[in-house]
């Protein structure tokens, strides 16, 4: 591929998936952004099912939104111009500059990746013009040799935009530097030449004892190990299914504690429309993946899904839908968001198999609803008011709310009066009755208003005591951005990314 001619850049690649690319440039959004650089993320091909609505209803990836936040700008599509969101075995959605392309299997896509180009070129110069630096991110290993052709997202893109490469591994998962030495010897000669550094990430233990490996490391790849990053837990959001949060808790529950069980659908969407959870106090979250963890919870709730027809069925054969039913009718909240409210309802259809194979299916039935499949996605950042004032959202009514849609259905509630959950721009939508609640609005937590309210209506009719209205979320994003700008400050060698940059750009090849 022709090089393009650009402005700074640097490019963050990995060892693996989850070895830590996507906090690395996100530190280095917000570190180059408090020292006054105009810098942007970037990262030409994403595989997540995690994705967000910008404020023109283009789609991307969480992680280059995560990114834009750290260097405090408003997300644009630019940053992520392909986003591909699995719908089955080997197949995906394939979404380009924001919008549905087609759906792909993974050998049409590997194929298709050479047309690909001009749309990764077009959104990288556009960036270009209005950016003085561009933190780009990898996927996986650039030693995936069998995907080495026609790659637009590792070696490929650092060759098409002329970048300096830093490659991160993890240090956690054992092995680092075996896999460092052995990512850097199946690399080409051109492709080692552009590595100008190695961060290893998740230390845990004595830096002592660390250091006569790298001294080896070093001495056997010939590129400086930039630092070495401790194992901390950051608030900051992550990007693939493959991480912590799906661990069975992330707090001890005692006495006096809101239990909230998160269903981990085969294809779970959206997963961080959860994070909120996790400040507050006498508030447990964890993740069901099986009928015997839903005993003695307070919250189900089902998530966001890439294929509702196929992960409803799932709910059914794993038993976990029947024993859904058994807690609503024993008094525990169900919550459904988005695919997960298109469950809630008596039928699904999907007549233009949109949403995968299955063209129909029967819901959970607790509501009184059917969803009818569309062509088209509707993709849109939403605004508007709690409408209802009924049982969870009890003194709720007139607080403000705001998220984004990302769905491909149309639902019809048979029966409404008050008991529609919202109202916005588009007129009312959602459902709230009971002990159901149910919305198309991802982020709809992140309204710490609402959340602190209904968590509190919950708590009362268990005679628990109210929790605590957390800060702003924004806010509490905003100071985990400077604390990982500061750690990455303490622990890397910040001078010599920052020489790698500025100073090496004629010594690439």
């Amino acid at each position: 591929m022709k090089s393009i001619k650009n402005k700074q850049n640097i490019m963050i690649q990995g060892t693996a998936s989850s070895v830590g690319k996507s906090i690395v440039c996100a530190g280095l959004c917000r570190i180059f952004y408090q020292e006054g650089i105009k810098v942007a993320p970037f990262k030409s091909q994403n595989m997540a099912l995690n994705s967000y609505v910008t404020l023109d209803g283009g789609e991307m990836g969480r992680a280059q939104v995560v990114q834009a936040e750290a260097a405090c700008l408003e997300p644009d599509v630019s940053m992520n111009p392909i986003l591909l969101k699995p719908t089955g075995e080997s197949v995906a959605q394939v979404i380009i500059d924001g919008k549905v392309y087609d759906n792909m299997s993974a050998v049409d896509y590997h194929d298709f990746k050479k047309q690909a180009v001009p749309f990764v070129e077009r959104a990288y110069q556009k960036l270009q013009e209005s950016f003085d630096l561009i933190v780009i991110e990898g996927a996986g290993s650039p030693a995936e040799i069998n995907l080495r052709e026609n790659d637009i997202v590792n070696m490929g893109m650092a060759e098409l935009v002329d970048a300096p490469v830093i490659l991160v591994a993890d240090i956690d998962r054992g092995g680092v530097f075996a896999s460092i030495v052995g990512t850097m010897e199946l690399l080409s000669v051109d492709e080692r030449n552009r590595v100008k550094g190695v961060i290893i990430n998740k230390f845990r233990g004595d830096i002592e004892l660390l250091k006569p490996g790298i001294d080896m490391l070093e001495e056997k790849i010939n590129i400086p190990v930039l630092g070495v990053l401790p194992y901390t837990h950051l608030t900051i959001e992550d990007e693939d299914s493959v991480t912590d949060r799906f661990k069975k808790s992330l707090k001890a529950i005692s006495k006096g504690t809101t239990i909230i069980g998160v269903v981990k659908l085969p294809r779970i969407s959206n997963f961080t429309d959860f994070d909120v959870f996790s400040y507050y106090e006498d508030v447990a979250l964890q993740y069901i993946e099986t009928v015997d963890d839903i005993d003695g919870l307070d919250i189900i709730i089902i998530p966001g899904s890439k294929n509702t027809l196929g992960d409803l069925s799932y709910l059914k054969e794993s038993g976990i839908a029947e024993e859904i039913t058994k807690a609503y009718n024993m008094g525990a909240t169900i919550i459904g968001i988005c695919g997960g409210y298109q469950m809630l309802g008596k039928s699904i259809e999907d007549t233009h198999n949109v949403d995968g194979p299955l063209t129909q299916n029967t819901g959970l039935g607790i509501i009184n609803m059917d969803t009818l499949m569309q062509k088209e996605k509707l993709t849109e950042r939403i605004e508007g008011v709690i409408k209802t004032d009924n049982d969870l959202c009890e003194n709720l009514q007139g607080i403000n709310i705001s998220g984004y849609e990302i769905h491909m259905g149309t639902s019809i509630l048979k029966s409404m009066e008050g008991q529609i959950f919202t109202e916005t721009k588009n007129g009312t939508g959602g459902y709230c009755a009971d002990n159901i609640l149910g919305t198309y609005i991802h982020g709809v937590f992140d309204n710490v208003q609402f959340t602190t309210g209904l968590l509190n209506n919950i708590r009362k009719k268990k005679g628990l005591a109210s929790v605590k209205e957390i800060k702003d979320f924004k806010q509490i994003k905003e100071d985990s951005f400077d604390s990982l700008a500061a750690l990455m400050k303490e622990h890397i060698d910040m001078d010599k990314i920052k020489e790698i940059i500025y100073d090496s750009r004629n010594n690439i090849n």
